[in-house]
């Protein structure tokens, strides 16, 4: 026996080690992979450019230079691609002319009535130059065939954009002026859905291009709910479509490369509702969508962006970069409802997307604890909640509804030919949801009552009824799912810019794709309902689009600075985390058109901004610009000083006295002669001053300067005040926040207790793995 058990050790201690190898080799620092490495911009050809890159890649190493790089770009930046290992990198990083090296990574796809909720309604004044703006969708592709894009009534193009169709099995018109798809130099294959080529295989390019610029379309509706005529932002606006997403990802290369392209393509709008995953978030040349934004806003072109769907905890939006608008989500005033109907006529409403029709048929109800498995010995609690195969007994489940804890397994009660399934939680979803059976989502304290039900008849009987709608009088609100502040990167310009509505949104789908992924789902629809972050970046993007219409000069700021002064001011009451959630507020795209007075900023003011935000010497200034800037030669500007639309304010300790100085550049837009006169409204406690308090204008385009002090005790860990300048006719509204570092702690703590799980379900399973493997090996013995 002891030398039975000495032979297991040694076992043990054998599949350990083969364990940590295959693990080492997964790490290890001597495996290629691929870096994007982001250099100077001094080079004006494509010849120069190459000769520059190798050059750097024979200082860190000596393999095969055709094979090591993989791609770049040549056209708005610097930038390269290339297989290194870890310490080639870390070599690459400190040669001159080299901004940043990183890792090509994944991001993420962030997932009608919505237009008129924000003002934007059929009846609203059009611009005739509508039909000469372009929105680039940077995305997943598009369905051409989509009612959505059909040129019927568009005129002729400009020349400039002949030959931009770049596909098989696609066509482009008059409406989708241009489709480019970038494949990724990952080894990443591509999938039997994926099409090679700018048409779409996913679903979510083709809804936030259309929800932007897409057609009004007749008697639109998702298999019949949400039924009407679907009307977007700018009908009239061309699209141009750059497919970086696939099944495996949305790789940081090919997203450079859409951007790269999209600049000389000369978009006016770039809609971008994806999310990077850089490990650095805070460093903006590190981040591949704020490197792209930035090298567009130097051309005059605005990039809009999804902030992300990690809410409600604090500090968690994505693409922060400042020369952006960064769009969180709110609600619209329409709910879906779907009521559940007892054989003892007792109704309980929750909420799904369910366009079966029962016909109030009674079926068996069936709780998924009393419908365990016993065959293959499943635990009865674990069918409470069925997220595994098999859990539930096909013989007691089938042809009945089923109830269960929780949101997941929706797939097993498929699999075993339930009729349909009742899910229950702590609270009501924000976000209907489609699924392949009739549903409904209910919350803990009603299902109660149908618990007592099922306990106390002898046959109980339930039937799910189809979804209606109803309206929401609390809209809009923001949404929990919406990522919220303060900034992580450069903590006082306030993020979110704006919030729009991403709950429930009817957008466009391809008419090949299910209406959902889960398992079963066989229904299509050439419209789709969607929720998320991604669904409301398009709302901005649109609203941008139709301001461009009416200012087709104005810089991105200046736009920008339109969208946020004029927005809807929002309330803290039924927003508790208010600006970090809901920024300037929600956008009116209507009223944006006449701001009074804008807050510009040009790439200068970036520079500045730069300069005092670790980029404070010359080369490292001039690796991004590529022009003779110097730090030296401007004063390096704070954050404070930037030219933004709103004001934030970080104290260094927590209840303690706070104080900071803001200066800002108005340009006057609305009428020659105006006098605007400063409100400001700020909690007990806190003193806000405006020097002066008075600007009187005699002129449009004439500018003048104003100081905010801030002077106070902060008593919480975050408030909420705010500036307007008023001349009786113009309300330029932005938003005041003072908040300290308790508004991040909530973070900070969530994300430490997030790590520390996930190492301990690494190690459990490793040492499950290397049990299982004992085990097995020891039948051998």
């Amino acid at each position: 026996m002891k030398g039975r058990s000495y032979i297991g050790v040694l076992v043990l201690i054998v599949c350990l080690n083969s364990l940590l190898v295959k693990y080492h080799s997964y790490f290890s620092d001597d495996e290629d992979k691929i870096y994007i490495i982001y250099t100077d911009n001094t080079r004006n050809n494509e010849t120069s450019l190459l000769l520059h890159y190798k050059s750097l890649l024979q200082q860190v190493t000596k393999r095969h230079l055709p094979k090591t790089i993989l791609q770049y770009y040549k056209k708005s930046f610097s930038v390269f691609v290339a297989k290194l290992t870890k310490e080639e990198a870390n070599k690459m990083a400190g040669l001159k002319g080299v901004v940043s090296v990183f890792l090509n990574q994944k991001s993420n796809i962030l997932t009608t009535k919505s237009w008129d909720f924000i003002g934007l309604t059929q009846y609203v004044e059009r611009e005739y130059y509508e039909s000469d703006v372009v929105v680039g969708v940077i995305d997943s592709g598009i369905w051409p065939e989509s009612s959505s894009f059909d040129d019927k009534g568009f005129g002729p193009l400009r020349n400039k954009w002949n030959d931009s169709c770049i596909a098989f099995n696609f066509s482009c018109n008059r409406k989708i002026i241009g489709a480019k798809y970038y494949l990724s130099t990952s080894n990443e294959p591509l999938s039997q859905a994926d099409f090679e080529s700018p048409r779409d295989s996913k679903g979510h390019g083709t809804h936030t291009a259309s929800t932007a610029a897409g057609n009004p379309v007749t008697i639109a509706s998702m298999l019949g709910l949400a039924q009407g005529t679907t009307r977007f932002a700018i009908p009239s606006a061309r699209t141009f479509v750059y497919k970086v997403c696939w099944s495996a990802g949305c790789f940081d290369e090919s997203i450079l490369a859409a951007f790269d392209e999209a600049v000389l393509d000369g978009v006016d709008i770039l809609s971008v509702s994806l999310r990077s995953d850089s490990i650095d978030n805070t460093n903006h040349f590190k981040d591949v969508i704020s490197i792209g934004a930035f090298h567009a806003m130097r051309q005059g072109v605005l990039t809009v962006v999804a902030g992300g769907n990690f809410g409600p905890r604090p500090a968690s939006l994505h693409n922060l970069s400042p020369w952006t608008i960064v769009v969180g989500a709110s609600t619209l005033d329409r709910r879906f409802i779907t009521a559940v109907k007892l054989g003892d006529n007792r109704t309980y409403e929750g909420v799904s997307l369910n366009a079966f029709d029962l016909e109030e048929t009674l079926y068996p109800i069936i709780f998924g604890e009393d419908a365990s498995n016993t065959i293959l010995d499943v635990f009865r609690r674990k069918s409470r909640f069925w997220k595994l195969n098999n859990t539930l007994d096909v013989r007691l489940v089938k042809g009945k509804i089923v109830l269960c804890e929780g949101k997941e397994g929706v797939e097993e009660a498929f699999r075993v030919g339930a009729i349909g399934i009742l899910m229950y939680g702590p609270t009501l979803p924000e976000k209907a949801l489609s699924y392949p059976l009739p549903a409904c989502f209910l919350q803990t304290k009603d299902v109660t009552g149908i618990f007592k039900y099922i306990s106390s008849t002898r046959n109980p009987v339930a039937t799910i009824l189809k979804t209606y709608e109803l309206n929401d009088t609390l809209a809009p609100v923001v949404v929990s799912f919406s990522s919220r502040g303060p900034n992580t990167a450069i903590s006082e310009i306030l993020k979110p810019d704006l919030i729009a509505p991403g709950v429930n949104i009817l957008s466009s789908w391809p008419s090949n794709l299910p209406i959902s992924n889960i398992l079963g789902e066989t229904r299509k629809s050439e419209f789709n309902i969607k929720s998320g972050t991604s669904m409301s970046c398009p709302h901005v993007s649109g609203a941008a689009a139709y301001f461009k219409s009416f200012h087709p000069t104005w810089s991105p700021a200046a736009i920008r600075s339109a969208l946020m002064t004029t927005a809807k001011k929002m309330s803290p009451v039924n927003n508790r985390d208010a600006e970090f959630g809901y920024g300037a507020g929600e956008v009116d795209a209507v009223k944006a058109l006449h701001p009074g007075l804008v807050y510009d900023a040009d790439e200068e003011d970036y520079i500045k901004l730069l300069c005092g935000h670790g980029f404070n010497t010359t080369a490292a200034l001039q690796l991004i610009t590529g022009d003779n800037s110097s730090c030296s030669e401007i004063t390096p500007g704070s954050a404070r000083d930037l030219n933004y639309p709103s004001f934030a304010l970080k104290a260094a300790h927590p209840k303690q006295h706070v104080s900071g100085r803001f200066h800002r550049i108005v340009t006057n837009v609305g009428t020659p002669f105006s006098t605007y006169r400063a409100i400001v409204t700020a909690p007990r406690g806190l003193h806000i001053y405006v020097i002066p308090s008075v600007l009187s204008f005699t002129s449009l385009g004439e500018n003048h300067t104003y100081v905010v002090i801030v002077d106070g005790v902060l008593k919480k860990s975050m408030v909420s005040a705010s500036l307007t300048w008023d001349d009786g006719y113009f309300n330029v509204r932005s938003p005041i926040v003072i908040f300290d570092e308790r508004a991040e702690r909530v973070a900070t703590s969530s994300t430490l207790r997030n790590v520390v799980i996930i190492t301990v379900v690494v190690i459990f399973f490793s040492f499950a793995i290397i049990i299982i493997r004992y085990k097995e090996l020891c039948i051998f013995l």
